[in-house]
This record gives structure tokens, C-alpha cells and sequence, in this order.
């Protein structure tokens, strides 16, 4: 992989993370999973912690009572050797390398030792403690570390010769106590953190369904199955609600009075030029046929503006209402079988593919506009065939492509035919606003539409709007 596609896969890579970071889900799961785990971690901790101080003070409370057991055993026979008067209650201190050992010095004597010694003294550091005081301290034995109790006695008939008494305990014992105790807290652990990470989950899983429920009908509303969303949710969403269905109320108020107020408009701009239209009339009947033929064609020019200028006002309305779907299907059929008996006396003929269930997210007046306004113009110039092809090219966008026979377009006029008012061929009739009407419409509704070559030897449009939702 070249340095371009890894630096682009990482900046892919890096936004799916911000993307996903965004979620409410994620932040929340990611936010409990870190506090359970550091929780239970820090828990962990500080419990093998007072469970190591609660075994050593056990281990030090155990060793200090064999210390006293083995003083009150010892004892000095005539000839100056310590021994003891019986064995320790304890078993453990008679195998070999059993890690429990004991030991009893005194100064010109051999040392008495333990079975577990197997014959190999202690090595005692330093001086004896003081009489009457117990001292701790580790020391390297048979098998490593070892934890030390010492003591000095002064027993009866010792010729006042004390007697140094050690016993200890492997170090190792104790991390085996502790190792084991640690396995089964962290099983325990790890189990109370996985229960709680699931808890989590569920929790926001099912604290979160509200919010999904509004996303729904949200969805919902944009298809048109419904005109506003149910309230019926938890107090901390009804207010979210509330005021989405209050901003849909005024959003509809809006478009309703924006509807009202063009079509007054309309009538208003209409009547008048009606009566304009009329004294051109009755001018051109009086003989004044120049004043007739400027003011009729001043009143055209008004009448195609004011056609173009509602056109827009309608879709940009419509735009704003959720839930415009149009039905492919139910919206081209009377549109050709119109096309049909308008061109079909030069032998034009209308032929059309379109897949079933194909809806676009347009008004059906807006729809229906656009399209006979794209089949007109090919049915002027067809030879013999129009045809039409529906279909959805790629996720959420419907194609319409209308391609005729005739003589078609060189491609610098592709685009000028769009401009408000332009004709190419004065010969055919038209007003010159079909086309841009077709092209602001799309673009009102966030679809787009072009001119190209057909394959079939003349013009091909193609009209791309956004899908409606299923």
C-alpha cells in the first residue's frame, strides 16, 4: 500500500471513530465500561491488599504462638545441649522442605533443628535480641525468603547461658495464599464486571428506546404516514415532543398561508392582465394591429413569468412539507396517454419502462410538471418513438431518462436551453420556460436534470430525484 492509501485509510479510519464517537450509545457504553472496569480494578487492588495484611498478620499471630510452644518445650539437659521436652503440636515442621522450620541455639552447643531443616541450620544474622522481646525479621533459607520470629530465653538449669529460639515460615507460603486468594478474586471480579458491563448495556439499550421511538416517527412523518408525532413518551422526551410537533403545526400553518397567499397573487396578477389581454383584442379588431400585437405580446411575457414565478413558489412550498412521495407509475400514465393524443397525429408514439413501487420524494403536481414539460419538448422533435425509462440508479435516488429520435442538440446548446425565456428554433411552439421550469423544480427539491446524446439519435434528458421512503 502506497503512503497516499494509508494516509487515506487512516483519515477514513479517523472519521468512522468521530462518527461513531457522536453517538449518545457509545459515549454512554464506553463511559460505563471504563468506570465498571477502573471500579473493579481499584476494588481488586484494595482488596488483595488488606487481604495480604489480614494472611501476614496471620501468618506473624500463628508464628508467634509456635514461638511460645517452643519455649515452654525447650530445655538444657546436665551436659549444656538444649533440646525439647516433646515435639510441637504442628506436624508441619517434621517433613523435609516442608517451608515451617524452627531452630534453637546456644552459645558452645550444636544447634537443635527442626525435621523440615533435614540437618541444615539457619543462618541467624546479627546478635540475639534482648531477653523478653520478639523480633521479625526475614532471612534466606532452604528454599529462598524466609519470615523469622525470634526470641531469647534464659530456661531453668541453663547456667545462665540464654538460648536463641527462631522459627519461621517461607515467604512462599504466603504468595501461594495470596496467589490463589487473587485468582479467585479476579474470577469474581471478572465476572461482577462483565454482569455489570451487560447491566450497562441493557440499561442504555432500553434508556435510549424513547429517543429511537422519536427517530421512527420522525421518519414517519418525512414518508407522510403520519402529521405529527405521538406524545406519548417519558417526561424527560415529551418536551422534545411537544416542541417538534408545535414546530411541524407551524411549519404546515406556514406553507398554507405561503400556498394562500401565492395563489391570491396569482388571481390578483391574472384578472388584470385578463383585461389587458381583452383591450389588446378589442385593439387589434379596431384596426390598431401594432398596439394590439405589443401589448399582447407585453401580456405572453407577463403570463409566462407569472406561470414560472408560482411554479417555483409551489415546489419550494412542497419542499418544505414532509412526506411528498409521488408514485412513478400513477403519476406518467395519464401524462403519456395525454402525450399520446397531443403528438401522436405526426405518428409519435410513447413507450415506457418503469419498475414497480418506484416513488420519488416530490409533490405529484410538481412530478407530473416536470415530466410532461420533458416529454412535450421530446414529442415536438421525435421521428417516430419517445421512449421513457424509470429506474433507481443507486440508493435514494430516482432516474427518469426520456430519449426521442429526432434530429437532437449540439452539446453547447445542452445547457443554454435551460436559460429562463430561451428558444432555439422559434419555428415550434413553446414559451421557452418548460425546460428551466423542469430544472428549478429538480433543484428545489434536491435532484438535478441534463441533456446528453441518445442512443437512439436525438436528445436524451435525464431527471434525477431523491427516492421516497419506504
Amino acid at each position: 500500500m502506497s503512503g497516499s492509501a494509508r494516509s487515506v485509510a487512516s483519515a477514513t479510519g479517523w472519521v468512522d471513530v468521530k462518527a461513531r464517537w457522536r453517538s449518545f450509545r457509545a459515549r454512554l457504553i464506553v463511559g460505563s465500561v471504563v468506570w465498571i472496569i477502573g471500579g473493579v480494578a481499584l476494588s481488586g487492588l484494595a482488596l488483595s491488599e488488606l487481604f495480604r495484611e489480614h494472611v501476614t498478620e496471620q501468618f506473624d499471630g500463628e508464628l508467634h504462638g509456635h514461638a511460645e510452644e517452643l519455649i515452654a518445650l525447650a530445655a538444657v539437659d546436665p551436659t549444656g545441649r538444649p533440646y525439647l521436652h516433646r515435639r510441637l503440636s504442628d506436624p508441619r515442621f517434621l517433613p523435609p522442605g516442608s517451608g515451617f522450620y524452627w531452630q534453637i541455639e546456644r552459645q558452645g552447643s550444636a544447634p537443635v533443628l527442626s525435621g523440615s531443616l533435614a540437618g541444615h541450620p539457619l543462618v541467624l544474622d546479627g546478635a540475639p535480641p534482648a531477653t523478653g522481646v520478639e523480633r521479625h525479621v526475614f532471612i534466606t533459607g532452604p528454599r529462598g525468603p524466609v519470615r523469622l520470629v525470634e526470641r531469647t530465653i534464659v530456661p531453668a538449669g541453663a547456667g545462665g547461658e540464654p538460648l536463641r529460639i527462631a522459627i519461621g515460615v517461607d515467604e512462599r507460603e504466603l504468595d501461594l495464599v495470596l496467589a490463589d486468594f487473587n485468582r479467585t478474586l479476579a474470577l469474581s471480579l471478572g465476572v461482577i464486571a462483565l454482569g455489570l458491563v451487560v447491566a450497562a448495556f441493557l440499561q442504555v439499550t432500553f434508556g435510549l428506546q424513547p429517543l429511537g421511538r422519536v427517530r421512527t416517527a420522525l421518519a414517519d412523518v418525512r414518508s407522510g404516514r403520519v402529521r405529527r408525532l405521538p406524545e406519548d413518551s417519558p417526561s424527560e422526551v415529551r418536551p422534545l415532543v411537544q416542541d417538534l410537533n408545535a414546530l411541524l403545526d407551524a411549519n404546515e400553518e406556514m406553507i398554507r398561508r405561503a400556498r394562500a397567499q401565492a395563489g391570491n397573487l396569482a388571481h390578483a396578477l391574472k384578472t388584470p392582465l385578463a383585461i389587458l389581454v381583452d383591450e389588446g383584442e378589442r385593439l387589434r379588431a379596431a384596426g390598431q394591429s401594432e398596439a394590439a400585437s405589443a401589448i399582447l405580446a407585453q401580456c405572453d411575457r407577463m403570463r409566462r413569468q407569472i406561470d414560472y414565478q408560482m411554479a417555483r413558489a409551489r415546489a419550494a412550498a412542497s419542499r418544505s412539507a414532509p412526506g411528498a412521495a409521488a408514485d412513478l407509475n400513477a403519476t406518467l400514465a395519464p401524462i403519456l396517454s395525454a402525450m399520446d393524443r397531443l403528438h401522436g397525429r405526426r405518428g409519435i408514439r410513447y413507450r415506457m419502462e418503469c419498475a414497480d413501487q418506484v416513488a420519488a420524494a416530490v409533490e405529484t403536481q410538481d412530478l407530473a410538471e416536470m415530466v410532461a414539460n420533458l416529454l412535450d419538448n421530446a414529442g415536438k422533435w421525435a421521428t417516430d418513438e419517445v421512449f421513457v425509462g424509470v429506474s433507481t440508479s443507486r440508493e435514494g435516488v430516482v432516474r427518469i431518462v426520456i430519449d426521442d429520435d429526432g434530429p437532437g442538440l449540439p452539446p453547447e446548446s445542452w445547457e443554454l436551453v435551460f436559460d429562463v425565456g430561451q428558444r432555439l428554433d422559434e419555428r415550434a411552439p413553446g414559451s421557452g420556460l418548460g425546460l428551466p421550469i423542469v430544472r428549478d423544480l429538480a433543484n428545489l427539491y434536491g435532484g438535478r436534470v441534463w441533456l446528453e446524446d441518445s442512443p437512439r439519435g436525438g436528445l436524451r434528458a435525464v431527471l434525477e430525484l431523491p427516492a421516497a421512503r419506504a
